[in-house]
């Protein structure tokens, strides 16, 4: 559920801003709204005359004031002095699903960023009175506005409490801790297990620990996340003891290991987790010794076990909801969730790892730090050692504004915000929150204005406050730096935090398809045909392709968490309509995260993290390729490829490729570059420029063609590979339609012996394994030279973005007509839709690019039935790309007009010039089946374009594409021939409709 939706449901509870609250801002709001409660679970309802009070039911949930049975199975702990461990005020770390979230529903701290930094901001407990009466001062003042909440609590249902399949109970407010229970929590929710999560040491009083308890005793099944605090937790006790003794026990042993948690281990301190955190642990609350070494060494007697290490959060919970599923006796879900594993290993990654990684291990930790507010394991010595900064007060991201305006709204949200007994959340650096900083300058603090309207696009384009922890890190750097590597290592580190990685590509003419490419994942529904309809209202283009939108994006802001990458983002701007690139991603903040990598200097009001150049030692090492011993003069000799190169990573990579692969020293290789003349190049505007800024990498470049050609021959298929991959889309191209398309280029040398033609279609026609052999020679000669990045995607391979522009503008003729051919002629609709999308943009020209194809009219026949059509019927109906698909078919429409207006143009032959008295023909007179077809294709289009219309209630545009179709048919088929009674039968139908709308 949207957390804006719930909140504006909910209208009793205080409504909440999207940050976090700290412990002495705290306030009671709705469970609804609370990062513990999932976004499936009901929304409770109330009367417009109880606002300032917790109603005495929820969606038909029964309260009761009966205090909790001693009988009911679990005992409350004898010696558990409320006071030494629980402030009075401090809040509970609950988390509740389907109706069971109702308990306790006033006990709960609202954050829409996440269970992590909620939880770790929200609580507040003393260790003593002392602190705890202190605590008390501070809130003394601020428990008016919400002493209902307090005197009113939720008991529950034994009908409910009976639907609940799992309890799920941890200790502690370590990050990671919290990460992990809540994501276990949302995953069982997803898969349709009702959970019951809760930290019980957080509980505020007696009897929310009856309510808990209820659900104990309730639940089927309970998990108890161990951690080396919860040996020294009564209730980590107490619920080991209780499931152990009901034989339905699965503790998940969370950074430790079974061999860890030792009864006699633990009370001698031994080993080095013990010697610190060890010792006679019950002691601490006062408990028995017997009962405390009964619960830690059944443990061993336990038959299903469970470890969360740092590197397998993924699958320790996969396989706990396996578990609980199988016992469960829910067979559908163990098979669904071996579909996803299977599905996720074969698609999650766009490329294998580099197992040569070399640096960056500093911005490796600051992504990190960004992502999750920590760093773990030696990523931390090393991040803190290279990151000292001196305290700041608050965040410097935003917009510049004049520093004495700032302080004045400063000063008066401070004020209003004080009036209504509420402190302002101010961040500070501490040990556990640090602020993002821009580094290198003056600090200029800066609170944003709250939108008013409460418009959601209004609200995204403000600038934002962004910090450490929050979830969104954007990475900027130049062209071939190694911004793809940098976060290609980090998602195969970190992967396993994540349920899955979707990674695309942030081009600007592709990201919104990339972007709802996800539904596959997501397993959501983003089809136009599934749209609900409004009653009495037929919605515009715009909205059907913001539901669509909207349902991805809602998907990504569940609990559950996800990391988007969006690689190589062009601009901040969609190419097809302008809209802010804001609009297609859910609100920072929460459990899924983002990681942008760009060009631009900044995005969004993101201060990036600029990506810089690999040292001078890691840079040598990844020129100097295999294990070798180089002279000093050689040495010096990679410091000058180096500089020429401008220190880019692609191109160091090829001088290393190159140097394993031949038996060349480096003062051989430089002196080879150097005497490279550079092509003449069609340099044009922007391109051009990017060009001019690599002169000595296109040098390179033309090196490794001529090493290509040298091992093949003139004209070799890894080059020609090389030159068509340019008019590809971005991402991963298919090595059959490369190849395909290498091979219909045009020969430079027109005299070729005809003999030469006939024995290759010979070869090619009878050995079909000489073309695939071929294929997969240069396919592997370009991944060994570094120009070629191998996809995980069977028989697929991805060009950089400097090496496809500089194919582009060698000047080649015929490269784009014979990409056009290739992907029309092999191209699939479902698989290779984003290169039949390129070759339609050089076909028809949108926007303001020329059309840089051109067709004979039976090819442009074939294209059209076999791509256009195709093409725009899958965008509109299955992602709702609706304007897209309108903008294809109205080009593909002018093109066939045009097309049609040279067939009636008068055409003169040499033969009709000897016979004066013969009239001159045109192309239709002479080719009238042809002609014939292409109007009837036509006709189509506009047929096809107008029910499109029609969809997005266009009605207007639909009558005039219908009424030329009914023409056209008529003219053509006659009256009653079924195409001309179908389009008359659409053309009566959107009568109707105009008149209704006309009259209405």
């Amino acid at each position: 559920m949207d957390l804006r939706q719930a909140s504006s449901k909910v209208g009793a509870y205080p409504t909440t801003t999207s940050r976090n609250l700290s412990s002495s801002s705290s306030a009671f709001v709705s469970a609804n709204q609370s990062p513990f409660f999932s976004p499936r679970s009901p929304t409770c309802q109330q009367s417009e005359s109880s606002k300032s009070d917790i109603p005495n039911s929820c969606n038909g949930f029964l309260l009761s004031n009966d205090p909790f049975s001693s009988s009911s199975g679990i005992q409350k702990p004898e010696h558990l002095p409320g006071d030494r461990f629980v402030s009075a005020d401090a809040s509970p770390t609950t988390f509740v699903s389907s109706d069971i979230q109702k308990l306790a529903v006033c006990h709960h701290v609202s954050s829409s960023t996440g269970i992590g930094r909620s939880a770790a901001s929200s609580y507040n407990h003393g260790n003593g009175n002392g602190q705890v009466g202190h605590i008390e001062k501070q809130k003394k003042g601020r428990r008016s506005h919400r002493t209902s909440f307090i005197q009113n609590s939720v008991s529950l249902s034994s009908d409910k409490l009976r639907s609940c399949d799992v309890f799920i109970g941890f200790h502690g407010r370590k990050l990671s801790l919290l990460r992990f229970a809540n994501w276990l929590r949302a995953e069982l929710e997803v898969q349709g297990v009702s959970c019951f999560a809760t930290d019980r040491a957080r509980c505020r009083n007696s009897r929310n620990h009856g309510n808990i308890e209820r659900a104990i005793n309730a639940s089927i099944f309970g998990v108890v996340i161990l951690t080396r605090k919860s040996f020294g937790n009564p209730y980590s006790i107490e619920e080991l003891r209780y499931f152990s003794g009901k034989k339905n026990l699965v503790p998940i042993f969370f950074d430790l290991g079974p061999g860890d948690c030792l009864a006699r281990d633990i009370i001698e301190k031994r080993g080095e987790l013990w010697e610190k955190h060890g010792g006679e642990l019950w002691m601490l609350y006062g408990g028995l010794e017997k009962e405390w070494k009964e619960a830690v060494d059944g443990l061993s007697c336990v038959e299903w076990k469970l470890e969360a290490q740092d590197g397998n959060w993924r699958d320790c919970i996969l396989g706990a909801v396996t578990v609980l599923a199988a016992r469960l006796g829910r067979r559908s879900v163990v098979d669904r969730v071996t579909r996803w594993r299977e599905k996720v290993e074969k698609e999650e990654f766009p490329f294998p790892r580099n197992e040569n990684f070399i640096g960056r291990k500093k911005e490796l930790s600051e992504l990190e730090f960004i992502l999750f507010g920590d760093v773990s394991g030696d990523a931390e010595r090393e991040y803190f050692e290279l990151k000292t900064r001196h305290r700041r007060k608050n965040l410097v991201i935003g917009r510049s504004e004049n520093s004495r305006v700032e302080e004045k709204l400063r000063n008066r949200q401070t004020e209003s915000s004080s009036s209504k007994g509420k402190e302002p959340v101010v961040w500070k650096e501490s040990e556990k929150e640090i602020e993002m900083q821009r580094v290198g300058s003056p600090q200029r603090p800066y609170r944003p204005l709250q939108a008013k309207n409460g418009g959601r696009y209004g609200r995204r384009k403000r600038s934002m406050r962004v910090m450490y922890g929050k979830g969104i890190a954007c990475v900027s750097g130049d062209s071939g730096i190694g911004k793809t590597e940098l976060l290609l290592e980090f998602v195969y580190r970190y992967a396993q935090r994540y349920k899955m990685v979707l990674w695309i590509g942030g081009e600007s003419r592709y990201i919104r398809q990339n972007y709802l490419n996800f539904w596959s994942f997501l397993e959501v529904d983003v089809g136009i045909e599934n749209q609900c309809p409004e009653k009495n209202r037929i919605k515009s283009f715009e909205e059907l392709e913001e539901v669509a939108i909207s349902r991805v994006r809602k998907e990504l802001m569940r609990n559950i968490p996800f990391l988007v990458v969006i690689d190589n983002l062009e601009s901040e701007n969609d190419w097809w309509d302008q809209k802010f690139i804001m609009d297609l991603l859910p609100r920072f903040g929460g459990e899924t995260h983002f990681i942008i990598s760009t060009r631009l200097p900044q995005i969004m009001n993101l201060e990036p993290l600029k990506l810089s150049y690999l040292s001078g030692v890691e840079a040598m090492s990844l020129m100097k390729g295999s294990l070798r011993d180089y002279s000093i003069a050689e040495i010096e000799a990679l410091r000058i490829i180096e500089e020429k190169l401008g220190r880019l990573t692609l191109g160091l990579g090829i001088i290393g490729a190159i140097l394993s692969e031949l038996p060349i020293n480096p003062n051989r290789l430089l002196d080879t570059i150097n005497r490279m003349p550079a092509r003449d190049l069609t340099w044009s505007g922007r391109e051009g420029h990017k060009l001019r800024r690599y002169t000595f990498l296109l040098q390179l470049l033309e090196v490794c063609f001529s090493i290509f050609d040298h091992a093949d021959g003139p004209g070799s298929l890894a080059n020609r590979m090389v030159q068509v991959s340019g008019w590809f889309a971005p991402g991963a191209i298919p090595i059959s339609l490369l190849a395909l398309a290498a091979h219909r280029i045009p020969e430079r040398h027109q005299g070729t012996q005809l003999w030469k033609k006939c024995f290759h279609a010979l070869i090619c026609s009878f050995t079909p394994s000489y073309t695939k052999r071929s294929e997969s020679e240069a396919y592997s000669m370009l991944v060994r030279f570094g120009i070629v990045r191998s996809s995980t995607k069977q028989g697929c391979l991805h060009f950089n973005e400097i090496i496809k522009l500089y194919a582009r503008n060698r000047g080649v003729a015929g490269v784009a007509q014979a990409m056009v051919q290739a992907v029309s002629s092999r191209g699939s609709i479902s698989e290779h839709s984003e290169h039949l999308w390129a070759a339609c943009f050089l076909l028809f020209g949108f926007g303001k690019d020329p059309i840089a194809v051109e067709l004979k009219v039976t090819e442009l026949l074939s294209i059209v039935k076999q791509v256009v059509l195709p093409l725009a019927i899958r965008t509109f109906i299955t992602f709702s790309r609706c304007n897209a698909a309108s903008e294809l078919l109205r080009l593909c429409i002018d093109a066939l007009e045009a097309a049609e207006q040279s067939f009636v143009t008068p055409v003169e032959k040499w033969l009709d010039k000897s016979f004066c008295c013969k009239p001159v023909r045109t192309s239709a007179q002479l080719n009238p089946c042809l002609w014939q077809e292409l109007v009837l294709m036509r006709a189509t289009v506009l047929e096809t374009r107008a029910k499109l219309m029609l969809k997005g209630g266009q009605y207007d545009i639909a009558d005039d594409l219908i009424r030329k179709v009914v023409f056209i048919r008529t003219s053509i088929h006659g009256e009653h021939h079924p195409d001309s009674v179908s389009a008359r039968g659409t053309l009566s139908k959107l009568t109707r409709l105009l008149t209704n709308v006309q009259t209405s």
